[in-house]
């Protein structure tokens, strides 16, 4: 598994490629797959605000297009460009639907990386 330096500096590289032109938040986002693939993407903004697609959501639809629908996340890291903060609600949500309670997500938080276990970012999660 990747030292979560590694996930962050492929978060930073993905947010860099970010298509912000409206809130100039450059998003990126990385994760490692219990089958050990690592996939990034990013933040994809659209003029219709609704069609914009956040960078954590952009890396897990990518991964599981490429694993299937078994796809785990074993680890995930979010930068935004300038800015510190972890994911959005709608992000936490479809992260928790692939990835373990007990997941770590990395984020900055004063310049220094930190995680929390998914159960942590949203104890309550919507479950079927």
């Amino acid at each position: 598994m990747p030292h979560p330096s590694a996930l962050l500096e492929s978060a930073t590289a993905a947010a860099a490629k970010a298509y912000a032109p409206y809130s100039r938040f450059q998003v990126g986002c990385a994760l490692l797959t219990a089958q050990g693939n690592l996939f990034t993407g990013c933040n994809v903004e659209n003029a219709s605000y609704g069609l914009t697609i956040c960078a954590e959501r952009s890396t897990i639809f990518h991964a599981v297009a490429e694993e299937g629908p078994g796809m785990k996340i074993a680890e995930l890291a979010v930068i935004a460009l300038g800015h510190e903060f972890p994911p959005c609600g709608a992000c936490r949500q479809v992260i928790a639907e692939f990835a373990w309670p007990d997941t770590p997500i990395w984020f900055l938080r004063d310049g220094k990386p930190v995680a929390m276990s998914m159960a942590e970012l949203l104890p309550a999660s919507f479950r079927i």
